[in-house]
C-alpha cells in the first residue's frame, strides 16, 4: 500500500491579491528530525487543524498536502513528506529530501539531545540536499514551558458574608498549585531560545518555535517558508523535469506509510482551508 493524500477543495484565502487562473506551485517540502519531537503533529495541526496526543511514531513516512496563497496571487501547493525519526529508517532520508525545494528540522525544546540530532541533519542536508532549498529548524513543543494561566475561584459564604474556610484552603492550595507549576515551567526548557536563534543564524537557518498542541507559530511557520521560496527557479525546474518521469519535486513514491492513520488523511476535506493562513 503507498502513501496516499486527499485534496483540498479550494486553496487557502489571501488578504492580498488573487489570482483565480493561477496554478498552483507544488513545492516539496520534507520534515526531518528525531523520533517523537513532533513533526507529524506540526503536519497534521497545518493541513487539518488537527491534534491527537500520544500518535503512533510514523514508519517509513507519511505524505500530505496544503494549498496556501501567497500576498502577490501565486498559490503554493506542499507536498509534504514527514519522514520517521527512528534510527532504523535513517537510510531512507535521502529519497525524501533529495530534490526538495524545503526542509523542516525539527526538535524538541525540552531535550537538548534533540538539537544536537538536529543539527546533524542539517548538516547533512547542506551536504547534500538541493542547494537552493530553504531550511528552517523548528523548536517544538514550547507549550511545556509556558506558565499555565492561574484560574482561581475565590467563592465566599455569601450568608454569613465571611469566606468559607473550606473554600480558602481549596483556594490556597490551588494557587500553591498553579505556583509551582508555573514556577516548573520554564525549567523543562533544556534549549533556551537564545542557543537555537544563534545556532540558526550561524548555519544560515530560518528559525521558529511552535507548539502543534496549540497551533502557535504553526501558520506562521509555513508561511514564513512559503515568502523564502524561489518560486520562478521552482516553475523553472518543474517545466525542465517533465519530461524525466519526475513530478516537480522529484518526489519518490514508496510503499511505506504510517500506523498513526496519516495516510489518506492529507488534507482537510471539501472546503475547509486552514483559517487566517497568511500565505
Amino acid at each position: 500500500m503507498s502513501a496516499s493524500t486527499s485534496e483540498q477543495g479550494s486553496p487557502v484565502p489571501s488578504h492580498g491579491p488573487a489570482d483565480p487562473a493561477a496554478k498552483p506551485i507544488q513545492v516539496k517540502l520534507v520534515l526531518l528530525g528525531e523520533s517523537a519531537v513532533g513533526k507529524s503533529s506540526i503536519v497534521v495541526r497545518f493541513a487539518q487543524d488537527k491534534y491527537t496526543p500520544n500518535r503512533e511514531p510514523t514508519i517509513g513516512a507519511a505524505f500530505l498536502t496544503q494549498k496556501c496563497r501567497l500576498d502577490d496571487g501565486k498559490v503554493i501547493k506542499f507536498e509534504i513528506w514527514d519522514t520517521a525519526g527512528q534510527e532504523r529508517f535513517y537510510s531512507l532520508a535521502p529519497m525524501y529530501y533529495r530534490n526538495a525545494h524545503a526542509a523542516m528540522v525539527v526538535f524538541d525544546v525540552t531535550k537538548a539531545g534533540s538539537l544536537t540530532k538536529a543539527k546533524s541533519w542539517v548538516k547533512e542536508l547542506q551536504r547534500q540536499a538541493n542547494l537552493n532549498a530553504v531550511i528552517a529548524l523548528v523548536g517544538n513543543k514550547v507549550d511545556l514551558v509556558q506558565p499555565a494561566p492561574v484560574d482561581v475561584d475565590g467563592d465566599t459564604d455569601a450568608g454569613s458574608g465571611t469566606a468559607n474556610q473550606d473554600t480558602l484552603d481549596d483556594t490556597e492550595a490551588a494557587v500553591a498549585a498553579v505556583s509551582s507549576a508555573q514556577a516548573a515551567a520554564p525549567e523543562a526548557r533544556q534549549v533556551s531560545t537564545e542557543e537555537a536563534e544563534a545556532y540558526a543564524s550561524e548555519a544560515g537557518l530560518m528559525y521558529f518555535e511552535t507548539s502543534a498542541k496549540t497551533g502557535q507559530g504553526i501558520e506562521q511557520l509555513f508561511t514564513e517558508i512559503a515568502k523564502k521560496l524561489p518560486t520562478d527557479q521552482i516553475l523553472s525546474m518543474a517545466r525542465n523535469s517533465r519530461g524525466s518521469g519526475l513530478n516537480s519535486g522529484g518526489s519518490v513514491n514508496v510503499d511505506l506509510v504510517n500506523e498513526s492513520g496519516l495516510r489518506g488523511e492529507g488534507q482537510r476535506s471539501g472546503n475547509n482551508p486552514t483559517p487566517n493562513c497568511a500565505c
